[in-house]
């Protein structure tokens, strides 16, 4: 899509990502005891959580597999008649599977690839959460009440998928489904090398970054969002407290200006608790581009970006 055409907003926003875990008991326990999430259905070998501010019913299923990483990715249609479109622009693209009947908590959904093989969907019956009297909250503009446990993370906030060529994907993202660019990493020889995409006044929803290993298909993290930088510090504690070791401190991403921690949970995935960041309301936003030059000089503030944080992905390789 040209940058300059009409915008489309045809997908409302991510919706929710399967993990897999080849330890689920352990992965489990992490999602639910240490971040704070609420366990709401169990079917075959996954389990469907939710974070305490997500009107849908779930934004994780964590299914079991031999291997670490993302199964697929769903995001939410803006109405019927948007899914119809984006249904006909995904068969267009040759990148169309076809459609499912569905799953726990919501309707048929259309599966497409992207560029990279990653399993994408898009849905848009779904079933809105209703809390149980022993989580029902005082405040009735919120879905339930705030947890007793963990870090108390309250919504899904973005997926950060590792790619082969940043570009394509962004393209696809774009063309086929209205993302709209934010900001992007250029290289010298002008080739990119990582590119955020929202759907959202967010500054991003979506990332892609290049795989360092030259693998296709592979996950970086997702990220859960906290209210702010104290919760964020807060997580590091509740980390300690509980032997979860943390790959990558405290610190101010440059990118987007997001407060982040990262840690791998016991499946081996990574997992972000990410706070901060910016709004976009300008209707004809500009995507910052960042020169090989500029992203050499790190994060905002923080300790150095550890090695592994541009090696490591799941599966591992």
């Amino acid at each position: 899509m040209n940058e300059a055409q009409e915008p489309i907003f045809d997908v409302a926003h991510l919706g929710h990502v399967e993990l897999l875990s080849p330890k689920p008991e352990e992965s489990l326990w992490y999602f639910r005891d240490v971040l704070g999430m609420q366990e709401v259905a169990r079917q075959g070998q996954s389990v469907y959580l939710r974070a305490w501010g997500e009107y849908e019913r779930y934004s994780l299923k964590l299914t079991e597999s031999k291997q670490a990483g993302v199964a697929h990715t769903a995001f939410r249609a803006m109405s019927p008649r948007a899914l119809e479109r984006r249904v006909h622009a995904l068969e267009a693209s040759g990148q169309g599977r076809g459609w499912i009947d569905g799953d726990i908590g919501h309707g048929k959904a259309y599966q497409f690839t992207d560029p990279d093989g990653h399993l994408l969907e898009l849905y848009y019956e779904s079933e809105k959460y209703r809390a149980p009297e022993t989580l029902r909250p005082a405040l009735k503009n919120q879905p339930q009440r705030y947890p007793d446990r963990g870090v108390g993370v309250r919504r899904l906030d973005h997926i950060n998928f590792l790619g082969l060529d940043p570009a394509p994907n962004r393209v696809f993202f774009q063309e086929c489904l209205g993302a709209r660019s934010t900001e992007r990493i250029v290289l010298d020889n002008g080739t990119e090398s990582g590119t955020w995409l929202t759907f959202t006044n967010k500054a991003y929803d979506v990332v892609y970054t290049k795989d360092a290993t030259g693998h296709a298909g592979r996950l970086h993290h997702i990220a859960y969002w906290v209210d702010n930088r104290e919760d964020v510090l807060r997580a590091a504690d509740i980390y300690l407290e509980n032997g979860v070791s943390i790959e990558f401190a405290p610190g101010k991403h440059a990118i987007a200006q997001g407060f982040f921690l990262y840690v791998h949970e016991p499946g081996g995935n990574r997992i972000e608790v990410a706070s901060g960041g910016y709004l976009i309301f300008d209707p004809d936003w500009e995507p910052i581009v960042w020169s090989q030059a500029e992203r050499a000089k790190g994060q905002a503030w923080g300790q150095p970006t550890v090695e592994s944080f541009h090696t490591y992905g799941t599966p591992v390789v």
